[in-house]
């Protein structure tokens, strides 16, 4: 223990025992989660200003050098691989992936470097052109924040999963000055499973928050928007065309996201694939410039009506004033957006898919508006302001399945509230499109796939939250299946069980030996050496991999009304066996002392 550490602990000793006897634990988790709210509304604002500041002075030299789109995006992911590679040693991307994952295994301890580690990487990457955003890496600063507070005081497992999730909207309060976004965030996309009790903290926490940012950076919005074109309830059916693009559109990235990721993942030299992701990067920002940064001014210059501004420094520039030159542009734009931010992450770099999203999702609202206006003979004209704010909602409603989340978000960081309705109507309608496809979000899919998804339904997360290993009984007799009958007997004779596995001289289960189905023989002393285990054991109906999830493994007990299954490894060696009586011991258990606010 280092001489601070033992200088600080008695210290620490005497705040705590005085905390536990003057203030009470729903108290002081409100105290905490104020806490947490400002340090993260403080985090925020020191991000967004390093980014602006480097961002800045990068953009002013490269205006009249365009040549430079080639070199500074590949320098950042450079920056940030070294960073993380000598100096954190541990794998900081997907952030919200990874607390997530933490929820749902109920992991409640983030390490300690993360309240610092995912803002230098997401900084470097994105202020030098990273196609990313920086919600992400700051969701997993606040996830830590929240974390290792609570662990500071000692605070029970519940309290360290409540506090993370005040980081996270914390952090998105502060970040976006969106309150309501943070908690909205929490609940329908990390899958907590609140009470009104525990809800406190959290608005507590996204409010701070965002009270902060608003003190720091004054009033101005994100997303800088004055409705002068309200909508018409007759444009209801094209809300809902869009909806449906939009739930298209998101297939389409969470897809091409998830395939071209696992592609770049199989080149296990490192230096080759940053070389390979940074090429990719610098030439389809060289070609496609509003993909530098994470995009949110290319959409302001959309939502200004400047939309030829875009193509300035490209090589469509001489173009621009042809319509669909201008369409394919911006519909390229969007399509390889996919492929830029797949490319910062994977060849070293650190952000997140919330500003990739709503870029895409901006621009699709655009392009759709674009197309519409451009047939005059339908006498149709649709404000491209407004239908970009409606995109964006429907692709963070589509890749993250958080149609809600989408709704507020837009609504906070643009003012809009006027298009509730809308923005709704487009939420849902991709939400429900998307569902079509993939029943799990951007972030939840590889959770799912290997079974440790949390979720609402309370009978599915407790089964998540479960281990096989845990309620694996090994107090069975093994047997070969050479022994004759008479052997047999003497095992049974001194087992406290009615069923034996017979495996192989490799430990495979062969085969199992109910006590029921020998019964008629044991007693005939004449049969002993006749017999052996070969002959009288059953093949087990079915058999239970280690790796297999709970809830898979109560849905074959359910199919097989069996009692008991017997569990081997990937090679077919027994392990064990499992049974429904342990199971409902441990969900007990579980159920008892493991939920939020229960």
């Amino acid at each position: 223990m280092s001489a601070f550490s033992q200088a600080i602990t008695p210290l620490l000793d005497r705040l705590i025992s005085w905390r536990e006897r003057h203030i009470s634990e729903r108290y002081f988790l409100l105290i905490l989660s104020l806490l947490i709210g400002v340090t993260m509304a403080l985090v925020a604002a020191f991000l967004k200003f390093i980014i602006h500041v480097v961002e800045s002075f990068i953009l002013q030299n490269i205006e009249d050098h365009h040549y430079l789109y080639l070199l500074f995006p590949a320098l950042g992911i450079l920056l940030s691989l070294l960073f993380v590679r000598y100096i954190v040693r541990d794998d900081i991307s997907h952030g919200v992936t990874k607390v997530l994952s933490s929820i749902s295994q109920r992991k409640s301890r983030i390490k300690p470097h993360n309240t610092w580690s995912s803002i230098i990487a997401s900084a470097l990457t994105i202020s030098f052109g990273g196609s990313v955003g920086a919600e992400s890496p700051i969701v997993m600063t606040g996830a830590a924040v929240g974390s290792n507070f609570g662990r500071l005081f000692r605070l029970e497992q519940r309290n360290l999963m409540l506090l993370i999730g005040c980081g996270v909207a914390g952090a998105l309060g502060g970040i976006f000055k969106a309150p309501i976004t943070g908690l909205v965030f929490v609940i329908e996309v990390l899958l907590l499973d609140l009470t009104m009790a525990s809800v406190l903290p959290l608005l507590v926490s996204s409010v701070s928050a965002a009270a902060v940012a608003y003190v720091l950076s004054g009033k101005e919005i994100l997303f800088q928007f004055i409705q002068t074109d309200p909508y018409h309830i007759e444009r209801i059916p094209l809300m809902i065309l869009l909806g449906v693009v939009c739930g298209l559109m998101s297939l389409y990235f969470s897809k091409t996201m998830f395939r071209f990721e696992s592609e770049l993942k199989r080149i296990k030299d490192i230096r080759l694939r940053y070389l390979i992701s940074a090429a990719i990067l610098s030439l389809l920002i060289f070609v496609f410039p509003p993909l530098y940064g994470e995009g949110y001014d290319s959409v302001n210059i959309l939502l200004d009506g400047q939309y030829t501004q875009l193509l300035d420094g490209s090589i469509f520039e001489a173009f621009s004033n042809s319509y669909w030159v201008v369409f394919a542009f911006f519909l390229l734009t969007v399509l390889f957006k996919v492929f830029a931010s797949v490319a910062t992450n994977s060849g070293g770099g650190c952000g997140g898919l919330f500003a990739p999203t709503l870029f895409m999702g901006g621009l699709t609202g655009f392009i759709f508006s674009y197309l519409v206006n451009y047939f005059s003979s339908l006498n149709v004209f649709i404000s491209p302001k407004n239908y970009i704010l409606l995109g964006m909602a429907g692709l963070m409603a589509g890749v993250m399945h958080a149609p809600l989340t989408g709704v507020f978000l837009i609504a906070e960081l643009s003012g809009g509230y006027n298009l509730f309705l809308p923005l709704m109507l487009v939420s849902l309608t991709s939400f429900a499109t998307i569902r079509i496809f993939m029943p799990h979000s951007i972030y939840s899919l590889r959770l799912a796939e290997q079974g440790k998804l949390l979720t609402h339904q309370k009978d599915t997360a407790v089964l998540t939250l479960m281990n096989l290993e845990s309620v694996l009984e090994r107090d069975f007799e093994v047997v070969s299946p050479d022994i004759t009958l008479g052997e047999m007997v003497s095992v049974i004779s001194v087992s406290h069980r009615n069923s034996f596995p017979v495996v192989d001289e490799r430990g495979v289960l062969v085969g199992i030996v109910e006590l029921d189905n020998v019964r008629n023989i044991m007693f005939r002393p004449e049969l002993y050496n006749r017999y052996k285990v070969r002959k009288i054991m059953v093949t087990p109906e079915v058999k239970v991999s280690s790796a297999t999830p709970m809830t898979e493994v109560m849905r074959l007990f359910d199919e097989t009304k069996a009692w008991k299954m017997p569990v081997v490894d990937e090679e077919g060696r027994y392990l064990g066996f499992i049974s429904k009586s342990a199971i409902f011991n441990s969900y007990r258990e579980v159920l008892n002392c493991t939920f939020i606010g229960d």
